[in-house]
């Protein structure tokens, strides 16, 4: 292959892998359909995202439209190991790893309803909340020298992603606010990540192992 014929092949390469990660930005605007659906009391701020998947009703809410938000886990896992897998030349071995063992996670928690098996459901649930704010973290390194107020971006993300889900963890009250906060922000950030990545492909840029 030539190096020109190489070099489009790279740009498709990681357009591909930065659209997928654009798609996962609807994931947040599909919960705020689930949770519009759900009956009962159901509240944003107390309520967790996986009593939205509950296959049965729950003392406060009952979620009809509960095969969409688990379906909606494997969906965006499955886009986000892959984007990740796409934009690997760009993000390096160790960020692309975190990022595909999040994917992974986000699967795995869509076949394990919490009303149905509570600790699978939590040990499939548990690697995103670090994988995640801690790809972050490792992005800001990446793409300081490339784009610095998308670095400063991703960086002020990672950091409050980090503080809201160890406060999630820890929740007695509020724990629907919190796990929100550590999730919501994260598909709109790794979406302009990706875009700068497949923008900085047309350059030269060395990724970190």
């Amino acid at each position: 292959m030539s190096p020109t014929a190489s070099a489009r092949s790279l740009e498709r390469r990681l357009h591909w892998g930065a659209a997928l990660l654009g798609v996962r930005m609807a994931y947040v605007p599909l919960e705020l359909a689930v949770v519009a659906r759900a009956t009962g009391s159901p509240s944003l701020r107390d309520d967790t995202v996986s009593d939205f998947g509950a296959v049965g009703c729950l003392p406060e809410l009952c979620s009809p439209w509960h095969t969409v938000l688990n379906g909606s886990f494997v969906v965006i896992g499955a886009l986000l190991a892959a984007g990740a897998l796409l934009l690997a030349p760009r993000l390096g071995r160790l960020a692309t790893g975190v990022l595909v063992v999040a994917g992974l996670s986000s699967i795995a928690t869509g076949f394990f309803p919490i009303d149905r098996d509570p600790l699978a459901h939590g040990l499939a649930a548990a690697p995103l909340f670090v994988a995640q704010p801690l790809a972050l973290l490792l992005l800001t390194r990446l793409l300081w020298p490339l784009h610095r107020p998308t670095a400063g971006v991703v960086g002020v993300t990672g950091v409050v992603t980090t503080v809201a889900a160890v406060a999630f963890l820890a929740a007695d009250t509020d724990a629907g606010l919190y796990e929100r906060i550590a999730l919501w922000p994260i598909p709109y950030v790794l979406a302009l990540v990706g875009i700068v990545l497949a923008r900085g492909g047309q350059r030269r840029m060395s990724a970190p192992a």
